[in-house]
Parts: structure tokens; C-alpha cells; sequence
């Protein structure tokens, strides 16, 4: 059975302004009716407008519409992968744990900490070939929305949706994210295994040091990538109108979210793995991957989709007739038919 995503969901995010659009369209049409009755009776308007067609713009609209909805779905650009198999593949296991807390929505690093975040992973995935990647995301509790696969695609496609509200308790409990992405891993003792934490570690829980310990006494390394910077910034908030504004604790101060490197450095030192501090230029995720190919492979069978294949020359081709149609479809009646119809007519 063949699997189709899209690689740019987010572009479908434009069809919804298809509707607008079309009532943009009828509201035009229906005033320029109104204002053409205005002329005179329907014989007047018959003899001075003798070429005018009130469907052809609603027909050449109609088609704009279309056109535009195929582009959409082109420049989305959709995937289509048929060779599901299992395959024989030899790499590491790593666990990404990502912050997801208001406070990653700070914009020391552009766009914002988390948005930062997804691009570096994103290109990660692009470099990491036979290793097994699963994610862990967590604020004031944790979850596992993707388990260790090959699926690189399936990741990307996750990765995209992640925002701070799917998670409603706050905090930064990177215990439970570590403890989480430990009970991922295959039991067999091999030391091809690896966490790599991201976070401001702001508000944390007190039980990251302890738990991060706990899992390099069973041979689990783990790296922390730290997001911000130490002096703080403040964390918009969009309020019930749209506006961008920074939020404020139940004193009305506004809040400042700090990287806390100390932290991050402590859970590193116990995990023995590295502490990396992020910036604009990226956040260190290729340093620690290097790091990583030298751990000890594993030969793992996993049922994947070995390939897919870009599908939108289809959709842009017919995009691009539609547009050819517009085109050709005249705004007024075609005089030559006019003439048949006459002709008829007479006969």
C-alpha cells in the first residue's frame, strides 16, 4: 500500500483562504448586477450590452480557483512512497527531548527558541542515516509522540505541527523527559544508545541530575543543548486580539525567561555527554551527531518506506493549464456563436 505525505504541509494552511476567496468573487458579481440594473429595462441592457455575459467571469474565476488550489497542493509538494519492506540497518538509537514550554517562545534565538529548534532538528534528519531516532516532548509533564523508527519523514512531519499549547501543564520537568526517552530504547545492554536534551531548563524539576545519573550507569549518554540566553528575555504572547505582547506573572511584572547553563552543564557532566550552548549560527547539533557516530553500531530490522518520490509535477501541470484556460475563456459573449445562434434562430 502506497504512503503519501506532504513535505510542506504547512502550505496547505493557504486552501482555507479558498472560501474567502470565493465569496470575494460572488459578492463582486452580485454588485455588478445590481449596478447594471441600473441602466434600464432588460431590452435596453440587451441592446447596448448585446456582448456581455454575466457567467464568463464567474466561469474564469471559478477556474482561477481551481488553478490555485492545485498550485497549493504542488508547491506543498506531495510524496508517494510504495516500496514498504523490511530492511536490515546498522546505527545508533538516539532520543531528542524537546522543551515545549512558554518559554521557548522567547526570541533570543530567531524566529523564536522553539521554532530555532525544529529547523536544527529538521536538518539533522537530513544528515542521520541508519541510526534509529525517536522524540520525547515535554513542559510540566512528557510524551512520546514518536518512538524510535527510521521513518525520518514521519519525524519531519510531526515536527512541524509542534507548538507550546500541546502540553497545558508548564514547567520543565527533564526528568521525566530522560526517564521517557530511556524506556524507548531496546533492553540489550548495548552502549549505541543516546539522549539529547533541548531546553532553557527554566523552572525544572528537581530530579534531572538524579535520573540523568541513573541512566549512564546503564550505559545511556546524554547531551543538553541550551536555548537562550543567560540574562534573559522577555516571552511574547499574542493577546485575544491578535496584538503581540510579553507575558506577565499574577503581579503584572513582566516575565523573563533565562537560559539556566549551570543546570544543563550538571545533567551533561552526569549523563557524560556534552553541554552545548545554542546560537543564531545553530545550536550544535552537528558537534554532538559526530560525537555520536564513533558509539557502537547495532544491526536493527525495521519495517520502512525505502523511498519516496516527489508528486507535484501532476498538480503544477494542471495548475498551469487551468491557467491557460482563464486565459482563453473571453469576459463577454463569443461573437461567432452568437452568429450560429442567430442563424438558428432565423431558420
Amino acid at each position: 500500500m502506497d504512503s503519501w505525505i506532504f513535505e510542506n504541509s504547512e502550505i496547505l494552511w493557504g486552501l482555507a483562504g479558498i472560501p474567502v476567496l470565493l465569496v470575494i468573487f460572488l459578492a463582486r458579481s452580485f454588485y455588478k448586477k445590481k449596478q447594471l440594473k441600473k441602466l434600464g429595462s432588460p431590452k435596453l441592457r440587451g441592446l447596448l450590452m448585446e456582448q456581455y455575459s454575466s457567467t464568463r467571469p464567474l466561469l474564469k474565476n471559478g477556474v482561477v480557483l481551481l488553478a490555485l488550489v492545485f498550485l497549493l497542493v504542488a508547491l506543498a509538494n506531495p510524496q508517494v512512497g510504495s516500496k514498504l519492506e523490511k530492511v536490515k540497518v546498522k546505527g545508533a538509537e538516539i532520543v531528542i527531548a524537546l522543551d515545549v514550554s512558554n518559554s521557548m517562545k522567547a526570541e533570543d534565538l530567531a524566529p523564536n527558541r522553539l521554532e530555532k529548534a525544529q529547523q536544527e532538528i529538521m536538518q539533522l534528519l537530513n544528515r542521520v542515516k541508519g541510526d534509529r531516532v525517536g522524540l520525547v516532548v515535554f513542559a510540566g509533564k512528557a510524551f512520546v509522540p514518536v518512538p524510535l523508527t527510521n521513518d525520518y519523514a514521519m519525524i519531519k512531519m510531526y515536527l512541524r505541527g509542534i507548538d507550546t499549547d500541546i502540553i497545558s501543564t508548564q514547567g520543565t520537568d527533564i526528568g521525566t523527559a530522560i526517564t521517557l526517552a530511556q524506556e524507548s530504547f531496546t533492553e540489550d545492554g548495548s552502549k549505541n544508545k543516546a539522549i539529547i536534551v533541548i531546553t532553557d531548563g527554566e523552572n525544572h524539576e528537581e530530579n534531572a541530575i538524579k535520573v540523568a545519573k541513573e541512566a549512564a550507569e546503564k550505559g545511556i549518554t546524554i547531551h543538553t543543548i541550551g536555548m537562550g540566553k543567560s540574562d534573559g528575555v522577555p516571552v511574547p504572547v499574542t493577546n485575544r486580539y491578535g496584538q503581540k505582547e510579553f507575558r506577565k506573572d499574577k503581579d503584572g511584572n513582566v516575565v523573563v525567561s533565562k537560559l539556566n547553563k549551570n543546570l544543563l552543564n550538571e545533567i551533561a557532566a552526569a549523563g557524560k555527554g556534552q553541554f552545548v550552548k545554542a546560537s543564531n549560527s545553530g545550536l550544535g547539533l552537528d558537534k554532538i551527531y559526530e560525537q555520536l557516530k564513533g558509539m557502537e553500531k547495532k544491526d536493527f530490522e525495521e519495517k520502512v518506506v525505502l523511498d519516496y518520490e516527489d508528486d507535484f509535477q501532476f498538480y503544477l501541470w494542471i495548475a498551469l493549464a487551468l491557467l491557460v484556460l482563464e486565459l482563453v475563456i473571453l469576459p463577454r459573449k463569443n461573437k461567432f456563436l452568437s452568429r450560429i445562434k442567430i442563424a438558428n434562430a432565423k431558420i
